[in-house]
């Protein structure tokens, strides 16, 4: 199993991402999927997930400015940031939720630039 994180890059704060989580070998629509991120010097957290049902649930620190959503005809997992600030710069991972130690990626960087 594979899970590839896609879509980070440098942006302005204030500015939109999309990060998209695509896989082989793993249905998304059979589990519950998180997106997880980590900042340097700090450790891995758990900001967005979405539950088998599609049911979403998200971190103070984001609620209100990401969105997670699922395509399940395209096996994929999306992440849409919104007002982004300097503080969500970090390597964001997507993966099961719990998280399976197995299956992190190497994951994308977002960079948020003040």
């Amino acid at each position: 199993v594979q899970l590839q994180a896609s879509g980070g890059g440098l942006v302005q704060a204030g500015g939109s991402l999309t990060l998209s989580c695509t896989a082989s070998g793993y249905i998304f629509s059979f589990d519950a999927v998180g997106w997880y991120r980590q900042a340097p010097g700090t450790g891995r957290e758990l900001v967005a997930r979405i539950s088998i049902r599609g049911s979403p649930n998200y971190a103070d620190s984001v609620q209100g400015r990401f969105t997670i959503s699922r395509d399940t005809a395209k096996n994929t997992v999306y992440l849409q940031m919104n007002s982004l600030k300097p503080e969500d710069t970090a390597v964001y991972y997507c993966n099961g939720f719990p998280s399976n130690p197995r299956y992190w990626g190497q994951g994308t960087l977002v960079t948020v630039s003040s």
